[in-house]
């Protein structure tokens, strides 16, 4: 069913990867030029695919194994990204490319947040299911 708390959990993680984007900067350069994930196609891949993957799993509520197991695989794509974004803040030499860390190297930690609220309300159906098959 669609009315459940996880697809609420599920799509603002999709907002979050392929909306805020375009809004909030990754980081501004040393000319004081603003970049957004759009402008990082490594970045820009693994944004939407998370989006893709969030937008996936609120149609697999009949199949709650499956959506918990994409929730997870969609919370490691997002601590992947979060590495490549530490990589590049500090192994990129001096103050050379990334004057300024934006907001927007953090939004894969607010993802993060929202799908494991998510694959907790998963789990919580998933248990009152199995405790209900018990009884019959």
């Amino acid at each position: 069913m669609l009315q459940r708390i996880q697809t609420i959990y599920l799509l603002l993680a999709a907002i979050t990867s392929a909306g805020l984007i375009f809004v909030f900067s990754l980081w501004e350069n040393s000319v004081g030029e603003s970049i957004y994930a759009q402008d990082e196609l490594i970045a820009f891949g693994m944004f939407i695919a998370s989006a893709a993957i969030s937008l996936v799993s609120i149609f697999m509520f009949k199949n709650r194994k499956l959506q918990f197991v994409l929730g997870r695989l969609n919370i490691i794509l997002n601590l992947f990204l979060l590495g490549v974004f530490v990589y590049w803040s500090l192994t990129l030499p001096g103050e050379m490319d990334i004057s300024e860390k934006g907001i927007g190297m953090f939004l894969p930690i607010i993802s993060i947040v929202f799908l494991v609220l998510a694959n907790k309300a998963i789990k919580k159906d998933e248990d009152l299911v199995k405790s209900v098959d018990r009884l019959r």
